[in-house]
């Protein structure tokens, strides 16, 4: 049996870890029958899947993928200006850029976002978007929340009138909302002047940075409250001998570029880009690539339950699926 390493961890990520030895082929198979039954059967993890190839499409809200009274991860894709500004009562806005195109406007000033850039809207700020053939990830995390001091920061908001080309200040609808932003959870709705709201970068000195993914190999953490850590894993060759198990948080994935095979006590899976995954508090996993796989990484201590369908579902592990895996 090979011998691998378990590290187990705790919450926040950059306490010690323990490191302890496992024979890999016990640590993946099933419990021993006995002569009571003490434990629950777990279920094989599920995957969640959003093509990150643009795909013309009416303007809808963004859709669920994890959601609990505690934090929101969604999806949304746009060619189209969003028809409202929005204000969170609650919680700091984050996004990802997936691909395309998309124009932040805030009141802290406006933002130009790229693929594979992360933005923080903070609590009580009011924002509009406009996309050009583009997705983008949504992160809702109750206030307060703050960029990591070692995170790369490309450049902030600021002024620019227009926003973007052909754009008019119109007379438009400001919706204000509670309970992490979530449909159905709006305390306000008024018609607003567009370009006053706007012009409130001019008094404001406060800007919005706009943060790149990490460069460097493993996890590049970017923003961190009290419950919730987000960031970047960036791998290259990994035979995956080294596992993770979280004993105070569950994880969320991202698999934003690259493919790779991810390996648990509860099953294994090919990762590939758009696809989502949630890990559970105590889950051991490792993730075995032999090419350079990029993945948004969320931690949460409490649990964010799966709300979009299930595209696929982890398989039984085998040593010798093991072992294919790491010949490749």
């Amino acid at each position: 049996m090979a011998i691998v390493a378990e590290l187990i961890d705790t919450f926040p990520p950059d306490q010690t870890a323990r490191v302890i030895e496992r024979q890999e082929e016990l640590l993946l198979a099933p419990p021993l029958p006995g002569p009571m039954k003490l434990w629950k059967d777990a279920e094989p993890l599920e995957v969640v899947h959003f093509g990150q190839e643009y795909e013309a499409q009416p303007f809808a809200p963004p859709r669920g993928v994890y959601e609990s009274d505690f934090l929101r991860v969604e999806w949304q894709t746009m060619d189209n200006r969003q028809p409202f500004y929005h204000r969170n009562c609650d919680v700091d806005e984050i996004s990802y850029q997936i691909a395309g195109d998309r124009t932040l406007m805030t009141e802290l000033g406006t933002i130009e976002h790229r693929p594979g850039e992360f933005s923080r809207i903070p609590v009580g700020v009011g924002h509009d978007n406009y996309g050009r053939r583009e997705s983008h990830l949504l992160f809702y995390v109750p206030a307060p929340v703050e960029e990591i001091p070692a995170a790369e920061v490309r450049r902030t908001s600021s002024p620019v009138f227009p926003p973007f080309e052909g754009w008019q200040p119109k007379v438009v609808n400001e919706l204000v909302t509670e309970c992490l932003g979530g449909p159905g959870h709006d305390v306000a709705i008024q018609p607003v002047d567009e370009l006053l709201l706007l012009e409130q970068v001019h008094r404001d000195s406060a800007r919005i940075p706009v943060l790149a993914v990490g460069v460097g190999a493993g996890t590049s953490w970017a923003y961190r409250s009290a419950q919730v850590w987000l960031g970047t894993t960036r791998l290259t060759r990994d035979e995956g001998i080294g596992y993770r198990r979280h004993r105070s948080a569950e994880e969320i994935q991202y698999q934003v570029s690259g493919r790779r095979t991810l390996v648990s006590q509860r099953g294994v899976v090919e990762l590939t880009p758009g696809d989502f995954l949630r890990i559970p508090l105590g889950c051991a996993f490792t993730s075995v690539t032999d090419t350079e796989s990029v993945h948004i990484t969320l931690l949460s201590t409490r649990p964010v339950p799966q709300v979009a369908a299930t595209a696929r579902k982890a398989e039984p592990v085998n040593p010798d699926l093991l072992a294919q895996l790491r010949n490749r």
